[in-house]
């Protein structure tokens, strides 16, 4: 029977120990973590995603400064409140919501942030240091799964291991955290030309491409562990995995997979920052 790679129970047991690690702080340092999240715009979205980090916060003792600015913020005034944010020394962690509006240079206020801040994983920065094995944030998402392939002790080294999706905050930085840890990785994406013969040898695959149940179950084989990153209003992610779930070794469900990991390690890496702080 395959493993059911559970995220909503890992991050829920994660959050008693943050709690007790945040009650550390308060009486031991009489320091709380606080996370500033910035919403540009009113994408209903994006605000529900923002308050679902608020809410996260506010379980394990943490705090939340929201900054929401109008949807026509020019690049300049949000630079502006991030160098506010970064001078702040209680704040630990800062999070730009993506997508910001078109008018604004999203990756130029992405590397503003303060690298011991950036707690999302965004930064240009950021990622080279996490890719060379260096201490970093990885970005929330594919740092949160491979929490979950560690605690259901999913063997990675000398794996054949197949990322869809090339984004520069989940694909790619994936990739490079399978390849960190010995796996053999290929990165294929919505344009590559039989994408059915990669996956079929492939021993792990993540999907993270945006389409929903692009990746069909008959090209994964038997015994494959598979990685659903997307989540789409059709209640599906980017794999069908009807019929796939009796023949994998172990699988993520859409929802209650990866996406409460997203959370929890963003979370996770913000009482890092103000550990670290210190």
């Amino acid at each position: 029977m395959a493993i059911i790679m559970d995220g909503k129970s890992l991050a829920l047991s994660s959050e008693e120990e943050l709690k007790m690690r945040v009650n550390s702080l308060l009486e031991k340092k009489n320091f709380v973590p606080i996370l500033a999240t910035i919403l540009v715009g009113s994408d209903p979205a994006s605000a529900t995603y923002v308050k679902m980090k608020g809410n996260a916060c506010e379980r394990i003792g943490m705090k939340s400064i929201k900054v929401e600015l109008d949807s026509d913020t020019t690049t300049e005034e949000l630079l502006s409140k991030i160098n506010e944010l970064n001078s702040n020394p209680e704040v630990h962690g800062i999070l730009l919501q993506h997508p910001v509006p078109d008018q604004i240079d999203e990756r130029l206020c992405f590397d503003a942030i303060d690298i011991k801040k950036d707690v999302d994983g965004v930064t240009c920065l950021g990622f080279g240091n996490m890719s060379m094995g260096e201490k970093a944030f990885g970005s929330c998402t594919p740092q949160g799964i491979m929490r979950l392939l560690h605690e259901y002790k999913i063997e990675i080294a000398g794996k054949h291991a197949v990322v869809v999706g090339r984004s520069p905050i989940l694909g790619k930085p994936m990739a490079m955290m399978l390849l960190n840890e010995n796996a053999t990785v290929s990165i294929c994406h919505s344009k590559t030309t039989n994408l059915e013969e990669h996956l079929i040898k492939a021993d792990i695959i993540v999907g993270a491409v945006g389409i929903p149940k692009f990746i069909k179950s008959n090209w994964i084989k038997d015994g494959a562990v598979v990685i659903d990153a997307g989540y789409h209003p059709e209640k599906c992610g980017d794999i069908d995995l009807e019929g796939i779930i009796d023949r994998c070794s172990a699988y993520t469900p859409v929802p209650g997979g990866v996406g409460p990991m997203t959370i929890n390690t963003l979370i996770l890496q913000t009482v890092e920052a103000c550990e670290a702080s210190l």
